[in-house]
């Protein structure tokens, strides 16, 4: 067997010729260090020996100075596993991929990834999209491989931001989504259906934005409402989870996750069911019903009409910024972990990911 069916029957590596140009190399994330570096070396090894100068690595994962020192060219494009890209670094990324290819015949790219599948499948399936604005006829087989690839391997493992976020990018690049310029204030979000996860019952909401903190008490059978006046300002790709902390237990559950762009909406009020919210849409204890639903305006000024929307009496706002958990996971700190959550509780975050206007 060639070195690289052997790596692969190991099940720690796996590395694709999704078209004789643009490779995929993807390690489990549960790989051991010793493991992950000795099988680096060996496809860096066979990289050279095939491709010699000719290729670029675009890695797609955290950044490691292993990386960086025994390949030729690398560009750190990463971002958090089961999550989407902001829309700029995705035009980034196939920007950089279209000028490495059409710069030598000879070029591959190959997409590194440490983790799940789906971190390549949103870049494959952004650049297909990206190349058929200027490909030729002879390059129809590859786009119909990159197709292949993005719904055979990636999709079915992928979240639904993940595909939300390169039908965006597909939308404004054919022009079938009009850019919107305008920045967005939340107002209101609406949960429908808050999942039990406590055995015994209980628990609360709490939920956190850049000015305010929430704190909930609701069960799966509410739908509770959560109130931010003035409107919080929104603009560019934004990133909002829910959390659930366990009682006596140092463990976090996801109620749900959600990425969008505002770029992207037209509309003032914007609903996601449990198929649309990532990790959720395959959890058990979320019901069927539940969804997520948020209420924007143009201005921060309270919106006349909506004032049947309003936080009940179990719903207390604590203006405090200085929790360190309003930055929980955000893309500039996706490395770092906090602990300082109390007990029992769900937590929202809400935060924009990378700054507006989008530029591709």
């Amino acid at each position: 067997l060639s070195l690289m069916q052997k790596m692969e029957e190991s099940n720690e590596v796996d590395l694709v010729y999704i078209t004789e140009r643009i490779i995929a190399l993807s390690f489990p994330g549960a790989t051991e260090e010793h493991r992950y570096s000795v099988h680096l070396r060996e496809v860096t090894s066979m990289l050279r020996s095939k491709h010699q100068q000719h290729y670029l690595l675009l890695n797609l994962s955290e950044q490691r100075h292993d990386i960086t020192k025994q390949n030729p060219r690398v560009l750190d494009f990463g971002w958090p596993d089961h999550h989407a890209p902001s829309l700029d670094k995705l035009c980034s990324i196939c920007k950089a991929m279209d000028t490495w290819l059409n710069a030598d015949p000879h070029n591959v790219v190959v997409l590194h990834n440490k983790g799940n599948w789906g971190r390549t499948g949103v870049v494959v399936g952004a650049y297909m999209h990206y190349s058929n604005l200027s490909a030729s006829a002879e390059q129809a087989l590859d786009r119909f491989a990159m197709k292949r690839f993005y719904e055979d391997k990636a999709m079915h493992v992928g979240q639904p931001s993940q595909r939300r976020y390169v039908h965006y990018f597909a939308g404004l690049l054919s022009g079938h989504i009009k850019i919107n310029n305008k920045p967005l204030f939340l107002h209101h979000v609406i949960m429908h259906g808050v999942p039990n996860f406590e055995s015994k019952g209980g628990g609360c909401t709490h939920c956190y934005t850049f000015n305010s903190s929430v704190n909930v008490q609701g069960d799966s059978h509410t739908s509770i409402c959560i109130t931010i006046e003035p409107g919080l300002l929104l603009k560019g790709d934004i990133l909002l989870k829910c959390y659930h902390k366990r009682y006596q237990n140092p463990s976090r559950d996801v109620i749900f996750r959600v990425q969008f762009h505002t770029c992207a909406l037209h509309n003032l009020a914007l609903v996601f069911t449990k198929n649309d919210l990532d990790e959720t849409f395959k959890d058990e204890r979320f019901p069927e019903y539940g969804k997520a639903e948020f209420i924007f305006s143009f201005g921060p000024e309270k919106i006349k009409g909506l004032d049947h929307l309003q936080n009940g009496p179990s719903v207390s706002v604590d203006y405090n910024t200085q929790d360190p958990l309003i930055r929980w996971d955000s893309y500039e700190n996706f490395n770092r972990r906090c602990e300082d959550i109390k007990d029992g509780q769900n937590v929202m975050v809400i935060w924009p990911c990378t700054p507006f206007p989008l530029m591709c």
